[in-house]
């Protein structure tokens, strides 16, 4: 397809994403066609978070884009021609489109998770599936890179939830953390709400960053040989967010007062210190 479409770049740039900004190890095309991929992801993601409109209407604007990926349809977005465009590209499976929107719309219900394997399916849906519709742009190689995909999308989610902790709550009540991984570490809603940092927070919170390094060995292990340097766009979001979680982990967890982020300096190195290990990684072929 050609260059992203302007609306495209804008909503990637406006975002100051770290995925975004990921981008610039892309060759052009490619670059261009994960812009368009991203900018739909965070139209999806406004769409369900937008205060604006009744959860009825957004409901509403999601079943439009279900029914838009497979053909035009009255009142679409500027942006659904380029998607299908994209789809219809790299014959990408509607399925993972569909599974984003699936896990936008769970945000549209009062958010709390019994267990682990409850707030898997979430992960799955708004970062798994992203990642497992990225690699098909990014072009691998090897199938065991969709495990590579899953596996890190999970690991990156829980780090935004654990990020986003204090902000989530604010946000409707939001707890995305699992009821009984709470329970389990005597730590409540009320604390929550209160921004308590005592001992059972910090317990809870090792506990579930365990659970995201786990993920990150575990998707560390499944990148094949053959695509260290295809996938250089997620090893940079590796990295950063793994070091996003170290910070938090050192700092004590003091999510209620501060939103942790890297500095332009920070993303840059990581950025060239991934391409140049990816470049000269050694691949099954050259």
């Amino acid at each position: 397809m050609s260059a992203a479409p302007a609306d495209a770049r804008a909503i990637t740039r406006a975002s100051k994403s770290n995925l975004a900004l990921a981008f610039v190890s892309l060759p052009r095309e490619r670059r261009d066609d994960i812009t368009v991929f991203y900018a739909w992801c965070r139209i999806i993601d406004d769409i369900a978070d937008d205060p604006g409109q009744t959860v009825a209407a957004r409901r509403a604007a999601l079943e439009l884009w279900k029914q838009a990926l497979s053909a035009a349809v009255g009142g679409e977005s500027p942006l659904a021609e380029p998607v299908r465009a994209l789809i219809a590209k790299y014959a990408l499976g509607r399925e993972h489109f569909l599974e984003i929107i699936a896990g936008v719309e769970m945000d549209l219900d009062a958010v709390t998770y019994a267990t682990w394997d409850d707030l898997r399916i979430y992960c799955y849906r708004v970062a798994s599936a992203v990642g497992l519709v990225s690699i098909e742009i990014f072009g691998y190689r090897d199938a065991g890179c969709k495990t590579y995909a899953a596996e890190l999308g999970l690991a990156l989610q829980l780090t935004n939830i654990l990020r986003d902790v204090g902000q989530d709550f604010a946000n409707g009540g939001r707890i995305y953390l699992p009821r009984e991984d709470l329970a389990r570490f005597g730590y409540t809603a009320e604390d929550l709400a209160a921004g308590r940092r005592g001992d059972a927070f910090l317990a809870l919170m090792r506990f579930e960053t365990e659970r995201a390094r786990a993920f990150y060995r575990q998707a560390t292990a499944a990148l094949p040989p053959a695509d260290h340097r295809s996938m250089v766009a997620a090893e940079i979001m590796r990295a950063v967010y793994t070091r996003l979680l170290d910070r938090m982990q050192r700092d004590g967890f003091d999510v209620f007062t501060r939103r942790y982020s890297l500095s332009r300096l920070e993303k840059i190195t990581l950025i060239v210190k991934t391409t140049l290990r990816s470049k000269f990684s050694p691949t099954s072929s050259s």
